[in-house]
């Protein structure tokens, strides 16, 4: 399957999880009312540099990334999520992201599952 089909299938698949969990949506989890799955959407600009750590985060992925970072527990359980795991996305990897972005005031040290933030 070629780079424009996985990013398109990527885009579905995010966007049908994103659909479904907003029906979900309950009290405050890691997200706040938003659910991991849902929150994963806005990260599909960051699908590339998420499965592969050659290819370099795009400004708009740092700023989802800077954005969603600003809670640790949201970022974690946004990158180990379903929608991100059926999207292919490389935990091991996607958790380099913040620091590929240069974000300075990223969480360095935080656990994140079997992870750690570098």
């Amino acid at each position: 399957m070629g780079f424009i089909q996985k990013r398109l299938l990527l885009a579905v698949v995010l966007v049908l999880v994103a659909t479904i969990e907003l029906g979900k949506v309950s009290g405050a989890g890691e997200c706040g009312k938003v659910s991991p799955d849902s929150m994963a959407l806005q990260m599909t600009p960051c699908a590339p540099a998420a499965q592969n750590a050659k290819v370099a985060p795009s400004p708009k992925c740092c700023t989802e990334v800077h954005t969603i970072g600003k809670n640790p527990k949201c970022l974690c359980a946004v990158l180990l999520s379903n929608a991100a795991k059926q999207a292919g996305i490389k935990p091991a990897i996607a958790i380099t992201i913040p620091k590929r972005c240069n974000i300075a005031k990223r969480p360095v040290g935080y656990k994140c599952g079997a992870y750690t933030l570098p």
